[in-house]
């Protein structure tokens, strides 16, 4: 884990991106970050509910966060600035 990326322990439904959010703080700086619900379904079974989509995001966070963090390392940004996987 790089210490300079430090994750927010809140995460919520965006109905908007279709997806769990969660914020990072890199180097002082907010970061937004989604896993979008088809990349939940794709790798860890089928959810339909916004609290259904959470729950596989709380149980799988670790590697997760993992993930957000390589793509925040390898400057992977959205056009809006978002990390989105």
């Amino acid at each position: 884990m790089n210490q300079a990326i430090i994750f927010t322990d809140r995460e919520e439904w965006d109905p908007i991106r279709h997806g769990v959010v969660c914020m990072a703080q890199v180097n002082g700086f907010q970061v937004y970050c989604c896993v979008a619900a088809q990349t939940l379904n794709d790798r860890y079974g089928t959810a339909a509910e916004p609290e259904q989509y959470i729950a596989l995001f709380r149980q799988h966070r670790w590697d997760l966060d993992d993930e957000l963090e390589q793509a925040i390392l390898d400057e992977a940004f959205e056009d809006d600035g978002w990390v989105v996987i």
